[in-house]
């Protein structure tokens, strides 16, 4: 019996350790043809690139994230990617990045597995999910936009205008959303995986410090001005409750930055040691 349980362990070992490690960055709002230059940008992927054994299994997905979660835009063309990387490239222990409402999207296809047939290759895959800065639970501004609020013209880019992403990012509606066809928030059936939340708790957008600039200057100040519809816990687009919403809280900013805050522009960005953090991440069994 001793020698048969063993073997198991030894068996289970080899298999941890032959595992095929990919990672793939979701980007949030908005419709991206080159979101390595214009959404992560390279610092942030080629500095969590270096934590695979294969610096190849890395996945920039670009799609339409102006489209509600569940349209062939959105969640079908991030199925298309992400299911094409996966058998192309033999992973079997796929580390997701997300932002925004990139969690979101990601979130509807582990909550539907029997909406198309390329989503349950994709969930057995994935190891984890690492969501940075994720509109669980929505947003105000969503709201605000919709409602036909005028934002300034710094952040336009951010909200994405009254799109039907946006539409979907309103408060109502997302409780909505996570009642009846997503996993994971309370009350509801967890998801399959762990999703695990970054949250920013500022933003810093003073001229006389050099926190502010990082990510984009302008950026945060605009950030800052949107901040006056959340809560005093917000990086600025998201409260701290909606980026906490589903799955579970892997660090409060401070927590993982030495004690700098993340806006929700430099969530995506290599600010502040966080793209070690996931480089370290990607690097760990």
């Amino acid at each position: 019996m001793k020698r048969i349980l063993l073997a198991c362990v030894l068996l289970l070992g080899a298999a941890s350790a032959h595992a095929v490690t990919g990672v793939a960055f979701v980007h949030g709002t908005g419709d991206q043809t080159n979101a390595y230059a214009d959404y992560w940008q390279s610092p942030m992927i080629e500095s969590v690139r270096q934590g695979l054994a294969d610096p190849n299994n890395l996945l920039v997905v670009n799609c339409d994230f102006t489209q509600y979660m569940w349209t062939a835009p959105a969640a079908g063309c991030l199925a298309n990617q992400l299911y094409g990387f996966i058998t192309s490239r033999g992973i079997d222990r796929l580390i997701v990045i997300t932002h925004s409402n990139g969690g979101n999207v990601m979130r509807w296809i582990l909550s539907n597995p029997t909406w198309d047939s390329r989503y349950p290759t994709i969930i057995n895959a994935v190891a984890r999910v690492d969501a940075l800065a994720p509109s669980s639970a929505g947003t105000p501004l969503a709201d605000a936009v919709i409602n036909g609020n005028v934002f300034e013209s710094s952040v336009g880019w951010l909200l994405g205008y009254a799109n039907d992403a946006v539409r979907q990012q309103q408060v109502g509606w997302m409780a909505y959303y996570n009642q009846n066809w997503l996993l994971g928030t309370a009350g509801r059936p967890a998801l399959p995986m762990p999703f695990r939340d970054v949250v920013g708790t500022d933003v810093s957008a003073s001229p006389f410090s050099s926190n502010s600039y990082c990510g984009g200057y302008a950026e945060n100040v605009g950030l800052s001005v949107t901040q006056l519809w959340l809560s005093s816990c917000s990086d600025g687009f998201i409260d701290c409750s909606s980026a906490a919403a589903a799955g579970s809280v892997w660090f409060y900013d401070t927590q993982g930055t030495g004690g700098m805050v993340l806006s929700h522009n430099q969530s995506r960005r290599a600010c502040f040691g966080l793209d070690t953090v996931l480089r370290t991440d990607v690097a760990a069994n």
